[in-house]
């Protein structure tokens, strides 16, 4: 008994129960459920942990899907001391207290393996900070972010890491989380099969949150098991993740326009709606469909543009909910228009060509000569009213003297372009027969 009170973490009364997600914490890489990707024979933790050479590094990917787990492990696995702090609640103070904790223990042998969570918090100035102590050693650092390292952190941090993308956990993946928390707790989850498959859904792939719907389930008295109906009205379905500022918020945002340009109405909806039920600004919404009938449609379908400002007006004019309807009819009128960018290459074309050539003035055929001193420079000289042409068309060069006609133009065989592609062969016929 003295041996228990000597000990300066007992406690009276029984411990305190712990977390589902803490009890099934894995004790080895073995154990850890996805990421085979990463921690398999040939993945890059495996090819490391087998040649003993572990490098720092950066994981990147959703909550629950193991980052601390895999950090605290490697620790184990390389018999380096494991030192954990979060980017939130850490100022320079800390970071130099640990430092310097790194560099005693670095004098007596052993190593240390820095897991730093939510490192993309950190400003450009405390990420310079690890270099020094990444190169002499005294830091194997391994650190933990949900947004995209390229924007986030620092170009000479991730020269000196190693980025590991993590995976959102598949339905097998919960399913045999499932399986092992079942034997846990000595029990069965008191759900039907397709609950069961509902419950995991709702983890949205993130591990621990499927632990924790669990443990809500267990606690449950019923007399059978439950059915899907059930379970919703007992247990709120989890919002879907969504940062609208975050990495979620471009990718989405990338998902939708490249589906319109794919022309798939039916893709292009679902993840619009993922936005919208995300919280994400309906006008911010607006804005990117008219984008895309700007570059993606262009003057294949001229009232693709008028379609995307009418709803975008209806929306300001009905608001939310119903304002909604008129954002997804755009993108569905955008998603089955014909495509064309040819308006938008040729743009970028005469901007690059503009920039070459910003000096050049325009032939002094065409320029004004309000005064006697220009019009004895040739200012207007042999300028061709085109009204006064055969066809309304003169052919006249309209390009800088010293700058060859380039054709920037080139409409496919689309939609409307189709008439315009007539209509650039017909004046360039004529153009080449009023040259010569």
């Amino acid at each position: 008994m003295g041996d228990l009170f000597d000990r300066p973490d007992a406690k009276d009364g029984p411990e305190p129960p712990r977390p589902l997600a803490d009890r099934l914490r894995p004790r080895s890489l073995a154990e850890v459920i996805g990421q085979s990707h990463i921690l398999g024979p040939e993945g890059p933790l495996g090819v490391m942990l087998a040649s003993g050479a572990l490098s720092s590094l950066i994981l990147w990917g959703p909550p629950g899907v193991g980052k601390t787990t895999i950090a605290r492990l490697l620790a184990d696995e390389t018999d380096l001391h494991f030192v954990q702090i979060s980017a939130i609640f850490t100022g320079v103070p800390e970071l130099r207290k640990v430092f310097e904790a790194a560099k005693l223990r670095r004098s007596q042998g052993r190593g240390t393996l820095l897991f730093v969570d939510e490192i993309h918090r950190f400003n450009k100035a405390q990420q310079d900070g690890f270099l020094p102590h990444m190169e002499d050693g005294t830091i194997l650092l391994v650190g933990a972010t949900t947004e995209n390292p390229s924007f986030e952190l620092n170009a000479a941090l991730l020269s000196r890491a190693q980025v590991l993308v993590l995976e959102r956990l598949s339905l097998a993946d919960l399913e045999l989380l499932t399986q092992r928390a079942e034997r846990e707790l000595g029990r069965k989850l008191p759900l039907k099969a397709p609950a069961r498959e509902a419950l995991q859904e709702m983890a949205d792939g993130d591990g621990r949150a499927c632990l924790n719907l669990i443990e809500q389930v267990m606690a449950w008295k019923t007399d059978a098991p439950l059915d899907t109906d059930q379970l919703a009205t007992r247990l709120m379905r989890r919002a879907a993740k969504y940062d609208k500022s975050g990495d979620e918020h471009y990718n989405l945002i990338s998902a939708l326009h490249k589906s319109v340009r794919g022309s798939d109405p039916d893709a292009a909806l679902y993840w619009l709606a993922r936005m919208l039920t995300g919280g994400e600004d309906p006008r911010y919404l607006a804005r990117r469909i008219t984008r895309m009938a700007v570059e993606d449609i262009g003057l294949a379908d001229p009232q693709a543009q008028r379609v995307c400002l009418d709803a975008w007006e209806t929306y300001e004019r009905l608001g939310s909910p119903e304002g909604e309807l008129a954002l997804g009819q755009a993108v569905a009128y955008l998603a089955l228009a014909p495509k064309s960018n040819a308006a938008y290459v040729a743009y970028k074309g005469a901007m690059a060509l503009a920039r070459e050539t910003g000096s050049q003035p325009p032939p002094k055929h065409i320029l004004n000569a309000p005064t006697k001193m220009m019009k004895d420079q040739g200012y207007g000289a042999g300028y061709a009213y085109d009204h006064d042409a055969p066809d309304s068309f003169s052919g006249q060069n309209y390009f800088p003297e010293g700058v060859k006609r380039p054709v920037l133009y080139a409409p496919p065989e689309r939609g409307f372009e189709r008439e315009l592609k007539k209509r650039v062969e017909y004046f360039a016929k004529l153009r080449a027969q009023r040259q010569t």
